[in-house]
């Protein structure tokens, strides 16, 4: 299994999209005080949304398509102003 996920950092305002073969520990691993990527800077990261798929190229296209001006609208319309 493969998912495409979506995270929200409230206390920033901000979402991260991706996609990953194991959904719990990348969650973990984006919150961790020893990340030192994009998303060390805006910590806590709740999982705000996520859709599984059979494939990792499902997955990846999915992932290209909620990045997308549309995708975004969709996640802030649809699962981030509920």
């Amino acid at each position: 299994m493969y998912y495409t996920y979506v995270l929200y950092s409230e206390k920033f305002d901000k979402i991260y999209i991706g996609y990953s073969s194991d959904l719990q520990n990348r969650i973990i691993a984006h919150n961790h005080p020893k990340n030192k990527g994009w998303t060390k800077n805006f910590q806590p990261w709740k999982l705000a949304y996520h859709e599984t798929f059979n494939s990792k190229k499902e997955a990846m296209i999915r992932e290209k398509q909620l990045k997308s001006a549309k995708g975004r609208e969709f996640i802030h319309n649809q699962i981030i102003k509920k």
